[in-house]
């Protein structure tokens, strides 16, 4: 049977629709699902010409922010129309021993506080949800703010998200020092691409 690489797939289905949600959707599951580092997905779109299309580049652009769902783009979206500081997407927490507390969605490291976005999807089961408040426990126990929504919440009342973001950003500024927590392993990523990451 003819295949070819999930870049390529990926790239080629993007070249054929202008839906946001599916372009975001197959271009994030293609990096998430470990399949290419976010700098070869940009390389293989500036190679099939398809950077140029709206609803490419921006889920191209959130990709590079380190963002990895729809949902976590339509949060990127509610965001950048506020005056909130811009957070770190999939950030890795630390504790002070080094140990891993979490990766939420988003953190805002100054101010100590994560937006958790939950799915039912992902924490229908006992297991999962048990997980995420073991997670969220986590976090807590070493001062961060956690905002939890939902993805149904976050596209019918974004509104909702912005206050409770505002109001504990706010109380996290006020703190006499941020938690004990260490922000691992996000880098935003730079473009244009470097020459040798195209190949060129």
């Amino acid at each position: 049977m003819p295949s070819t690489r999930p870049v390529r797939a990926a790239t080629d289905f993007a070249a054929r629709t202008d839906d946001p949600d599916l372009v975001r959707s197959v271009l994030a599951n293609v990096v998430q699902g470990g399949w290419c580092h976010p700098h070869d997905l940009h390389a293989e779109l500036r190679a099939g010409r398809v950077r140029h299309r709206p609803a490419v580049r921006a889920a191209a652009a959130e990709l590079v922010a380190g963002v990895r769902s729809i949902a976590e783009g339509r949060a990127r979206d509610a965001l950048s129309a506020t005056d909130l500081p811009a957070p770190l997407w999939n950030a890795r927490l630390h504790g002070p021993d080094g140990s891993f507390l979490a990766s939420p969605d988003a953190y805002w490291p100054e101010e100590g506080v994560a937006l958790e976005i939950d799915s039912a999807e992902y924490h229908y089961t006992r297991d999962s949800w048990q997980a995420t408040l073991r997670r969220r426990l986590r976090m807590e126990a070493r001062g961060v703010l956690v905002v939890s929504t939902t993805p149904g919440i976050l596209r019918e009342e974004p509104a909702d998200l912005i206050a409770a973001l505002r109001a504990l950003l706010a109380l996290g500024a006020a703190r006499p020092a941020p938690p004990e927590v260490t922000a691992r392993g996000h880098a935003q990523l730079e473009l244009p691409l470097p020459r040798s990451a195209c190949g060129g």
